[in-house]
């Protein structure tokens, strides 16, 4: 046995000698890293932006339809503010934007921490790309189709002795909050994925703190839903909840197996 070499490494070949040695990077080099992916980032957003634009009036079509539906017949939302619609439709474009740049802004966050991964653990940027769009995506449209107009109905439910007016702006700020919060959610197996990769976390651990998980699910819902009402995150927490059972499916399956 070699002196000071531990019984493993006498037996690693090159390539597990080059797989240990991860590039090394001072702290001014990490900053401009980041610099560089915020920029890049910034960009596809503002073209992406620049895009939703010309369509910032069909897409809030979209986005009221699942409180025009309840509305009686005629009824429409207001503003009060002179300015009040065209600040709506930025907003509305950066809204769109951000699920437009996604796999862009998701790139460059790969590429900002593919850095320090081992280079077996690199090759999981197109997996990590394809599947943390499709699921964002796919958190907002169940945002959109499920969360959405559950909220508005009850919400109309509960008011209906009254006139309602209700302005485009706060009706706005409460679907993308929702919208938003759900496609964030829905990135729980993708994280769960790389931390079992990496050893980090096990499927035995993940269910020894399932219960923790569950308090936790309900705090974020709390946080994260643009009112206090328990409806609101009781059904924003429960699919959080499958996610995680889901990602410990997933952490099983793809685990990282002992030397």
């Amino acid at each position: 046995m070699t002196d000071g070499i531990h019984p493993a490494e006498a037996f690693a070949g090159p390539e597990e000698d080059r797989e240990r040695e991860l590039p090394k990077m001072s702290f001014l080099e990490h900053l401009e890293e980041l610099r560089k992916r915020l920029v890049v980032s910034i960009a596809a957003l503002g073209v992406a932006f620049l895009i939703c634009w010309n369509f910032a009036d069909r897409i809030f079509g979209y986005i009221e339809v699942p409180l025009a539906k309840y509305l009686p017949a005629g009824e429409k939302m207001v503003f009060t503010r002179l300015t009040e619609p065209f600040m709506l439709y930025m907003k509305v474009a950066f809204f769109a934007g951000i699920f437009i740049a996604s796999p862009i802004i998701l790139l460059q966050l790969w590429l900002f921490i593919s850095p320090g991964l081992y280079k077996r653990e690199r090759r999981y940027a197109a997996p990590f790309i394809v599947f943390a769009t499709f699921f964002f995506v796919l958190g907002g449209y169940f945002g959109y189709r499920v969360l959405l107009p559950g909220t508005c109905a009850f919400f109309l439910e509960t008011g209906k002795q009254f006139k309602q007016m209700i302005k485009v702006d706060e009706y706005f700020s409460f679907a993308s909050t929702i919208i938003l919060a759900t496609g964030l959610v829905f990135e729980t197996p993708i994280l769960i994925f790389f931390l079992a990769r990496l050893g980090i976390v096990t499927p035995a651990f993940l269910m020894q703190k399932f219960k923790y998980a569950v308090v936790l699910a309900f705090i974020i819902a709390a946080v994260v839903t643009p009112t206090p009402d328990m409806v609101t995150q009781t059904a924003l927490a429960l699919p959080m909840i499958g996610l995680y059972l889901l990602g410990v499916a997933i952490a099983y399956v793809f685990r990282k197996k002992p030397a």
